[in-house]
């Protein structure tokens, strides 16, 4: 692939996901909640960043924007909706939007319930979405400004992807996530094996991410929600877990 695809941590949970143009060497930031990891990192590579893409406002993804932008000049690309305004944004945009930089081209989707102008960027030529704090491996984000029927419908128009789509979501909460699934949906046989490999590659201290649409479609109870009401559902029973 002539992309690379590298998390740097930040804070307790948060992954700040750099998408890296072999070619080029330039480079794409997705939701810098801190800027100095992602700037020793890129100086150690001697990579160069392009741009910013921030899915929603909250400070844990918006946070290094402006510093970074100074450092390097990027061009920070953010929602059109949101109700907070993006740090340093030069670029907003909306559904139906793509956004590129060298060989590298993603569909904006508009996906509103974590906040109202949340968004995602799919990359079709390389099955990729960066889904912020919308779909979790084995879970979905808390629903703060929107409604149980934007989320669904969110998940809904995921679960339409190719099911080789690799997903790169916002935070490690996958063990967490896991083991409230389990309470759910204790018999299912894909879930239990998936639980115990995150039990597994957390105890070492690794990454669980990035997941795929067809492992979220066998494990997921919020992907496989029938209807937005077992999803709010749900979602209340996660609140309290």
């Amino acid at each position: 692939m002539s992309i690379e695809i590298v998390a740097v941590p930040a804070f307790e949970t948060n992954y700040i996901w750099l998408i890296h143009d072999k070619v080029s060497d330039n480079t794409i930031v997705v939701d810098p909640g801190q800027a100095e990891p992602v700037l020793d990192f890129v100086k150690k590579q001697n990579w160069t960043i392009a741009q910013i893409w921030n899915t929603h406002w909250h400070n844990d993804h918006t946070g290094g924007n402006e510093l970074i932008k100074a450092e390097t000049g990027c061009k920070v690309i953010g929602p059109t909706r949101e109700s907070h305004p993006i740090p340093a944004i030069d670029l907003k945009v909306d559904e139906g939007n793509d956004v590129a930089m060298d060989s590298i081209l993603a569909k904006v989707m508009a996906i509103p319930a974590h906040t109202l102008g949340h968004i995602a960027y799919y990359i079709p030529d390389h099955r990729l979405l960066f889904c912020g704090d919308t779909l979790f491996a084995m879970g979905c984000g808390r629903i703060f400004e929107g409604t149980a029927e934007q989320m669904w419908q969110a998940l809904q128009r995921f679960s339409a992807l190719p099911p080789e789509t690799k997903v790169y979501c916002g935070h490690e909460y996958t063990q967490d996530n896991g083991h409230f699934a389990l309470t759910v949906d204790p018999n299912n046989q894909a879930l239990q094996q998936r639980v115990k490999e995150v039990d597994l590659l957390r105890a070492q201290g690794k990454i669980t991410l990035p997941t795929t649409i067809a492992l979220e479609k066998a494990t997921n109870p919020f992907m496989r929600a029938k209807n937005p009401e077992e999803l709010a559902k749900l979602r209340k029973a996660k609140d309290i877990f």
